[in-house]
């Protein structure tokens, strides 16, 4: 690979920053954005992912792959790309441009093949389900897993072989497969027209069908139920949760694609251009920066739509800060005529101090005396209808009795 380039009869190394110190230092620090945000989410991702990991699917392990993807991505690649823009040049020149060119190729190509699996998989189980259940289990899907890695590690070895070659982006603070390698031989042409057909459009072809006869199907159950008048709360129920995972996972897989088609048009355009400098360093950046940003918002997707994982995630928040709580109050009703506290009433107070306190019977009893027939029967019905406690935890067995006299630093309890 050639280390020096003329431009203008001006010589300048490849892996020198093309940009301003200035817009080296946005690029930097956008994305430092990106790598805190993909970490931030795809770490919530996978911690909840284990914590539920016993409840899960076996093809929602796709979607584990899928941030696995983004939180390595980010770990191990990004850091260099950011510590570059801040030197105002690539640091290592050869070397680290093959492994960053090489790792994010990889990495590229897993997210796409993931997503691409991800809405066949769903095809096959909303339109087929009878005829491709079979093949949707769990080990089926391992098995996908492992050989979306296989195929992304491999297609991207080549370039190390001699097939291809890793160079540094025309702004000079990235790597990436070398796409004018289709002026240089019938080898690098042929690996990037297969980079770009095979590994970019026909996955994008596959997305795009695959989640519109989603859509469609989906639309077709949904007017036939409403078409027969049918109104019970299963049928509503299996409405809903199709149309809302139908419509995240088109989410995901719309952002994918609309975040790497500026780059994949910059990069198609890039091929067949003969001239150094068709396009101004600036055009480059952006789209590059755009893809990268595919790395953050599945996690959001994630939290926006799927009522699971923001349980999950209140009771993570919950576990790691107890006082994101607050104060909560529960109530509970002792079974059994002859109990002498049949009414307690539950505090828990920020710093999960908690108080019980009891209402005695004679109080309850003078109450009823006092307003006649009517709040007695009342107060029976009060005994037998459920009364459910607010965060699900039971009372003491020893209720403290206070007096009637309210304490100096008792909060106001509000039935």
């Amino acid at each position: 690979m050639p280390l020096n380039s003329s431009d203008d009869n001006r010589t300048s190394s490849v892996f020198t920053s093309k940009l301003t110190p200035a817009a080296d230092i946005c690029v930097g620090l956008a994305i430092l954005s990106v790598v805190l945000l993909s970490v931030l989410g795809n770490g919530l991702v996978l911690v909840i992912c284990y914590r539920r990991r016993k409840k899960m699917v076996d093809t929602e392990l796709l979607c584990v792959n899928l941030a696995v993807v983004d939180f390595l991505g980010c770990i191990c690649f990004y850091p260099l790309s950011i510590l570059s823009s801040f030197h105002h040049a690539w640091l290592g020149e050869n070397i680290t441009c093959v492994y960053y060119g090489l790792g994010c190729y990889i990495f590229g190509l897993c997210g796409m093949f993931t997503i691409t699996a991800i809405s066949i998989i769903r095809y096959l189980k909303t339109c087929y389900s009878l005829v491709y259940a079979v093949w949707l289990e769990g080990a089926n899907i391992r098995l996908a897993c492992c050989a979306i890695w296989l195929v992304a590690a491999v297609w991207s070895s080549f370039p190390l072989f001699g097939w291809g070659e890793y160079v540094p982006e025309p702004y000079g603070l990235s790597c990436t497969i070398a796409w004018r390698g289709y002026h240089t031989s019938a080898k690098d042409a042929f690996y990037v027209i297969c980079s770009f057909v095979c590994f970019t459009l026909v996955p994008v072809l596959l997305i795009v069908v695959s989640q519109c006869q989603i859509l469609y199907k989906v639309s077709r159950f949904s007017y036939s139920l409403c078409a027969r008048g049918i109104r019970n709360n299963l049928r509503h129920t299996e409405k809903r949760l199709s149309m809302v995972s139908s419509v995240m996972f088109f989410c995901i897989s719309l952002g994918f694609v609309i975040a790497w088609a500026p780059y994949a048009v910059v990069s198609f355009l890039f091929i067949f251009h003969n001239e150094n400098w068709y396009m101004a360093p600036e055009g480059f950046v952006f789209p590059a920066l755009f893809a990268k940003s595919s790395h953050v918002y599945n996690p959001f997707i994630y939290f926006y739509f799927n009522k699971t994982f923001q349980r999950e995630l209140c009771c993570l928040l919950l576990s790691l800060w107890p006082k994101l709580g607050g104060n909560r109050v529960g109530v509970h009703i002792a079974t059994g005529h002859q109990a002498a506290y049949p009414i307690h009433i539950q505090l828990q107070e920020r710093g999960c101090i908690q108080k019980t306190f009891g209402l005695s019977q004679d109080r309850t009893h003078r109450k009823s005396k006092s307003k006649g027939k009517g709040t007695h029967t009342s107060s029976n019905r009060v005994h037998s209808r459920p009364v459910y406690t607010c965060w699900g935890s039971s009372p003491k067995n020893d209720p403290i009795i206070l007096d009637n006299k309210p304490a100096r630093d008792s909060l106001p309890v509000s039935i």
